[in-house]
């Protein structure tokens, strides 16, 4: 059905895209033409093929795919701008009659992935409110259970239309579980999976706990396959970065290994950069008129420095200047005594805590931003005195120092910022590292607008 509806979708998005070029003001744009739809037809068909092609091959259709709105919006977005190049490419090329309009394939780009975007949020909020959603989802047990299968089974519950649902778990080869499931059922032991596959449906099988033998693992593995069950192990051992997780062969011989991470990749920094030049530029000339208003309140409330200086850890750890406008009392910090700052601070300022609800007070951080010491987004970088012994307390703490801090962050969209749970902020931030991408990117930066303006 959903392939279906976006052949349709793309079809009347080339079509609109065909009227606004040639049956508006827009046609005299460019070189005047006079040209019917049928002069275009072979276009129109060209594109919407081309791309339902691409977004098949990025697996737009795969059942596991419907439920999961924002892996698809990343997708369709991703495929559009490789197909718009391409297609102009292609036509290009061979030289097709009559030459096709460079503006059209400009308003194709928009109006494409704009109409399928929409469509598809429709589709979605209407398979969350329906019964199929739950005929969708793919069902699975888990084998033994631990943090992480919790956290797996906490995730799904609480998203209605996640692709996924746990039936269940059963205890591993030893025989018992690491800690007691909660909201799960326990179905029975390993021996029993057989029977339960049919009495279930269940379509994947987890293994959460490691821990048996070789032997017992393998012959777990070849019974899903018997059964045609998806088999997946959660990689306990490597409890940081496992999407970066990659099998490659040495001499003959399988190496299991974390290698390389989005923002490992120098295309990848270069995207980023880019996009913190421009962005810290813009930054820099909207907050302007703010940061001298506020500055001027701040001197009036207290009079001394309109700016602040703090350290911070960058990427690798190297400590850097922080640039703030300041939002509490001179002495906020007399006798070196360094702490959090919390919701209600005796310390701040009364247009101090007005500035750090609108987050104002971090506007000049776009300049560190545009010095390269910050990004747009990336963990928010925090002071070395509060952090000095998170390394040994906190699992994986210094991971998020692969990467430039940044003004905003995963971490701090979803609400974990300032006085919060740390192992949620590091969690997040871990996320962020293995899932970058452009888009996610500008995504943080949209979601950070709407929450400023829905703290009003």
């Amino acid at each position: 059905m959903s392939i279906v509806c976006d052949a349709v979708v793309i079809v009347y998005a080339l079509l609109s895209s065909y009227w606004l070029r040639f049956c508006t003001p827009l046609r005299t744009v460019g070189v005047p033409a006079d040209l019917s739809i049928s002069d275009y037809a072979a276009y129109i068909a060209i594109g919407a093929f081309s791309l339902l092609l691409g977004l098949a091959g990025a697996k737009v259709y795969e059942p596991n795919a419907l439920l999961r709105y924002r892996f698809v919006a990343v997708k369709i977005a991703k495929v559009s701008m490789f197909w718009a190049a391409g297609f102009l490419g292609f036509v290009l090329i061979f030289k097709f009659q009559p030459p096709i309009s460079r503006l059209f394939v400009g308003i194709c780009t928009v109006t494409t992935p704009v109409a399928l975007l929409v469509w598809r949020r429709l589709f979605h909020t209407f398979l969350q409110r329906s019964a199929v959603a739950a005929d969708l989802q793919q069902r699975i047990i888990i084998v033994g259970w631990n943090d992480a299968a919790q956290h797996l089974a906490d995730s799904f519950a609480s998203d209605p239309a996640a692709a996924y649902r746990v039936v269940g778990c059963v205890t591993p080869a030893q025989g018992r579980f690491q800690k007691e499931p909660n909201g799960v059922r326990a179905l029975g032991q390993v021996q029993d999976l057989r029977e339960l596959f049919h009495q279930h449906e269940i379509d994947i099988v987890i293994l959460s706990d490691v821990d048996g033998l070789k032997g017992e693992i393998v012959g777990l593995a070849n019974l899903c396959e018997r059964e045609m069950v998806q088999f997946k192990i959660v990689p306990s051992y490597f409890q940081i970065l496992v999407s970066g997780l990659h099998l490659e062969t040495v001499s003959g011989i399988p190496i299991l290994g974390v290698s390389q991470l989005p923002l490992d990749r120098q295309v990848n920094v270069l995207i980023k950069r880019l996009l913190d030049i421009v962005g810290s530029i813009a930054g820099l000339i909207i907050a302007a008129p703010l940061v001298a208003l506020f500055g001027i309140l701040v001197w009036r409330e207290s009079p001394g420095p309109i700016f602040y200086r703090q350290r911070r850890l960058g990427r690798n750890g190297v400590p850097f200047d922080i640039y703030k406008i300041r939002s509490m009392r001179l002495d906020a910090e007399a006798g070196g005594k360094v702490g959090w700052s919390t919701k209600v601070d005796a310390r701040r300022l009364k247009i101090g805590s007005f500035m750090r609800k609108y987050n104002i007070d971090e506007l000049p951080q776009f300049w560190n931003v545009l010095t390269g010491e910050m990004s747009l987004v990336g963990p928010r970088p925090e002071r070395p005195e509060l952090i000095a012994d998170f390394k040994e307390d906190i699992p994986h703490y210094n991971a998020r120092h692969n990467v430039k801090p940044g003004i905003t962050g995963w971490a701090q969209v979803k609400g974990f910022r300032g006085d919060t749970d740390l192992t949620e902020r590091i969690r997040c931030d871990l996320f962020y590292l293995e899932n970058w991408n452009f888009f996610l990117d500008l995504q943080i930066l949209a979601m950070t607008v709407v929450s400023n303006k829905n703290a009003a």
